[in-house]
């Protein structure tokens, strides 16, 4: 062993493992550094299309969408044709919901049952909270676009994408079945 490093090619040897090595090294932080910014850039990906998918459900609109009288069954049918079109409903409800549909207060977890979606998709505002404002603000949060009739102009100064074509998801009931604008 010693003979060899005695040897002239000695060094070329060891320089050129030194080499390898750092070539090595700094391919390896390339790779990294690709990999993390494919990373980034579909975790971005999806995350964007995630937002694209949520839609806010006003509840306590929605509720007289049938006939002008409360009905929680025309809600449950808007959620179910939108979770038919692939698209994740959450609903909001005024604190008062409950007594409109069952003459006692309902909870988040009550209304999930009713509709039968997870509770972390429903949200019953307290009381003394306007609706309207946190279905907005959630909106903007999250990306989302509201289904209502509501045209919330008393709120277009502080949400102006109320304006905007698409944010608003109209709808109604037409011959026994549920309809929404763009769906």
């Amino acid at each position: 062993m010693s003979e060899f490093f005695s040897q002239p090619e000695a060094g070329f040897v060891i320089a050129f493992m030194a080499a390898f090595a750092c070539v090595a090294f700094l391919l390896s932080r390339i790779i990294r550094w690709l990999v993390v910014r494919l990373w980034t850039h579909l975790r971005r990906s999806s995350a964007e299309k995630a937002k694209a998918d949520h839609v806010i459900v006003d509840g306590s609109n929605v509720l007289f969408w049938r006939d002008g009288e409360p009905d929680l069954q025309a809600v449950r049918e808007v959620v179910d044709r939108l979770i038919a079109a692939e698209l994740v409903p959450g609903v909001m409800f005024d604190a008062n919901a409950g007594y409109l549909v069952a003459d006692y207060y309902w909870d988040d977890a009550e209304f999930a049952l009713a509709l039968d979606v997870s509770p972390e998709r429903v949200l019953v505002v307290p009381k003394g909270e306007p609706a309207d404002a946190t279905i907005l603000r959630a909106a903007r949060e999250m990306g989302a676009r509201v289904v209502s009739k509501d045209k919330f102009r008393d709120w277009a100064d502080e949400y102006p994408e109320v304006e905007r074509d698409g944010f608003l998801i109209k709808g109604g009931f037409r011959k026994g079945k549920v309809w929404l604008e763009g769906l």
